[in-house]
This record gives C-alpha cells, structure tokens and sequence, in this order.
C-alpha cells in the first residue's frame, strides 16, 4: 500500500513541467485565438494556457496548425484576452487512472469533483489511444446476467459485446442506465456523462445510480455548461480508464450517455478548426471518431480483460437514420430501442422489441432457448401487425389463429419486459416460457 502511495505522490511531481515554451496571442476573434511563436513546438491536441494581462488564466487545446500561426479553442469565455498576452504550451495531457478511482467521480482531466483528494496512478494514458489490434482480440465471451429478465433472455448481453441504446429524451433512458449499472454482472463500471445538465449529477449519483451502483463504480462527468474541448474528451477519458481496468483482466462495463453529445462537441471543435460541415452539418470527421470510440470498447487482447459497453444515443423523433444513430448502428453488436409511445402508457423500460436486436443470438443461447425468443418475437410481431384492428374493434376471435394467440399473450409478456430479474438467467427463461403459455 506504501509503495502505491509512493508511486502516486511520483506521479504527481513529474506532472510539474519546470520549463515550457511561450508564444503570444496576436488575434481573438470568431471564437478562436492565433498565436504566434509556437508553429514548431505546437501539434495538435496539446493543451495551452493562456495568463491575461488582468492575472486571469485560460486553459485551450491546439485545434489547427498554419506556417505562421497556431490556432487554440478556449475551454470557455475568454472577456480579457488581448492582443501580446503570453501563452504557455503544455503538450499533450493524459490520464492516469488509478484502482482507488472506484466510487469516485472525476472530470476527464483526472480531477475530483466530489469534494475528495484524488491522486494520479503511476501510468498517464492517452485518451485517443488506438483500439487492440483486430486480429489479436479476443472473441465475445459467456452471457453475462443483467438484473432484467428482456436483457437475460430476448436481448442478452454478452462479454465483449457492444450495444446502443437508442431514445428520445424523457423516456427513461438514464434510469435504465443506472439499472445496467446496479445489475450487469461485471468487476468495474465506468459511466461516462457526456454534456449532462449540472443538477442532474448529483440526483443520478445519489438517486438514480444510489450507493449500490457507485460502490463499484467511476464516474467521468462534463456538464453541458463546459466547452465543447472538454465535452469531447469526456467520452476518450472514461474509454482510457476502462482501459485501464481491461488490462487488469477485469470485466469492465463501460456506460456513455451520449454518443450524440460527444459527436455534437467534435462538430463544434472542428467547425472551429476550419472542416466544413457536411451530413446534416457534421463534418466528415465525426464518422470517425464516433467509430473509433466504439472501437476502443470490447473484447481485449488474449490474457486481458473485456470491455462490454452500452453508448445511449439521442434520437430526435425516433429517427434513426439520422448521422449519429446510423454511424454508431452500424459499428455495434446490437441495438436497444427505446419507444415514447410505450413509455406514455407507463411500461419502463420502453423497449420497442421488434425493433430492437441482439447480435450475439443464436449463439448466446441454447436451441430450447432460441425457441422461446423466437416464439415470442412471433407472437408479438403477430400482436403488432393486428394491433390497429384489435384496438378499434375491427377483429373478430378465430380470424386467425396466430393472432388469437397474440392476443391471449401479448399482456403476460408485456408485463415480462418491464421485470427485473431477482435471480439467475434461466430464472428469467422460466418466467418467459410461464408467459408464454397462454399462447398454448
């Protein structure tokens, strides 16, 4: 214990740059600042600091690099920036997660913002570091239990894999978060709040998460408040300290709420950088990046641990085609959607069933088990089709006999969605095949 410590406190120290280079600010305007002096020290993403002549202080990140100019992005406003102030460049900075972050809540710098010191671990990480290399991963593990019976049955959720959740806003989406996070059989949850409203931390923390969930969890948060630099890194900070459970071989579950406002904060800083905006005004890049992110989660190398992640995206309508939704669909092992229709009658969580799947099927399940998901999937697709006419009374009994069925079992499994599981997975495929009976 001595010895971490130790490596800690040295951690700390070699943090403390003696010497670093100086330019000065020549042009503020449209949101960005020009410094000159620095064109062959800068690259881009390092951070810079920029001292006022008023005593102030501004932190910035280097977004574009010309012959004669660096470009910076301000963490925030910038009233009293002048044309000469100094700039110090800080390069590139890090994240040293460490095994006492767990039950911690952290911005994606490394700081606390609990109200408790909070030392670095001994190895800083790069936050865009690449994903394992394809051909040495891992393949998907075991079924993991989930603490909901859909998730142990209908949609499973494996080791390794990767999902998305798909929701409007207001429709339970970050209550059904904190469920993965109290539930999914894992050693570490890493959450990443990406642009969540100030207020809201605390009540997720202590309300919705509760101690149960923090107890094994670290918590990378960026309000909504902050600049688009730092929204942005909050979704690489809480991947590179997954990472750094991952390779302890620990199962990691990796939660990230939202993939639309990281990719929203990427539009902002490379708009500011000077990339044109392009697919309903995100500009080309944010394939990318949305990509690469998704990337870095799943299974590691052989000898390592898994990072099984859930990245909620917000869909405006349930439209999902528009370019965050169809980017990230179709970089996943399965997708969740959430419905309004279905949360406005007061079914939570609001899984639109039929329009939902989960890629680790067939093979997450035995043959008596891939029976029952498909009977059900029928029945309900059956109850879907029929729906309108049954509703309005239009549907005479004995018309068809599979819709008979439906109907007979469409309220059991309803109600079956909306369970959370007090026990193991076949537990939950008793409950399902109890529910559908009814269909005879």
């Amino acid at each position: 214990m001595a010895l971490g410590g130790l490596e800690m406190l040295q951690a700390e120290i070699a943090e403390v740059g003696a010497v670093h280079p100086v330019g000065r600010v020549f042009e503020v305007g449209k949101g960005t600042i020009e410094v000159s002096g620095l064109t062959m020290r800068a690259t881009l993403g390092d951070r810079a600091q920029i001292h006022s002549r008023g005593g102030a202080r501004f932190d910035a990140e280097v977004i574009s690099l010309r012959r004669t100019s660096v470009t910076l992005l301000a963490d925030g406003a910038v009233e009293g920036v002048a044309i000469g102030d100094r700039v110090e460049l800080l390069g590139q900075a890090g994240i040293a997660p460490d095994n006492s972050w767990v039950g911690r809540i952290v911005d994606p710098f490394g700081r606390p913002l609990d109200g408790r010191p909070l030392l670095r671990g001994p190895v800083d990480r790069n936050v865009r570091a690449t994903p394992p290399a394809a051909a040495a991963r891992g393949r998907l593990g075991g079924r993991v239990e989930t603490g909901l019976d859909v998730f142990n049955t209908l949609l499973p959720l494996v080791r390794g894999q990767r999902i998305g959740l798909f929701a409007g806003s207001g429709v339970g989406k970050s209550s059904l978060l904190a469920k993965f996070a109290k539930g999914v059989e894992a050693d570490v949850v890493v959450i990443a709040l990406i642009g969540e409203r100030g207020r809201e931390l605390r009540e997720f923390v202590e309300k919705t998460l509760g101690p149960e969930g923090m107890a094994r969890a670290v918590i990378v948060a960026a309000t909504s408040d902050q600049s688009p630099l730092v929204r942005r890194r909050c979704g690489w900070a809480a991947m590179s300290v997954a990472e750094h459970f991952r390779d302890q071989g620990k199962h990691v579950l990796f939660l990230a709420d939202s993939v639309t406002r990281f990719a929203e904060a990427h539009r902002e800083v490379a708009l500011a950088g000077g990339e044109p905006a392009s697919l309903r005004g995100y500009p080309p890049s944010t394939s990318h990046q949305i990509m690469s992110l998704a990337e870095r989660s799943g299974p590691g190398l052989e000898g390592t641990g898994d990072i099984t992640a859930v990245f909620s995206v917000l869909v405006a309508g349930s439209d999902m085609e528009e370019p965050v939704a169809d980017i990230l669909r179709g970089t996943l092992d399965g997708h969740v959607v959430l419905d309004r229709a279905i949360a406005e009658r007061g079914r939570f969580p609001a899984i639109d069933l039929l329009r939902s799947v989960s890629r680790s099927l067939p093979d997450a399940a035995t043959p008596p088990e891939n029976a029952l998901i498909a009977k059900a999937r029928k029945l309900l697709g059956a109850y879907d089709r029929a729906e309108m006419m049954i509703q309005a009374g239009l549907y005479t009994s004995g018309s068809d006999p599979l819709i008979d069925s439906a109907i007979r079992v469409w309220p059991a499994l309803d109600g079956f969605i909306a369970q959370d599981a007090p026990d193991a997975v076949q537990g939950s495929f008793t409950r399902l095949a109890q529910a559908l009976q009814a269909a005879g």
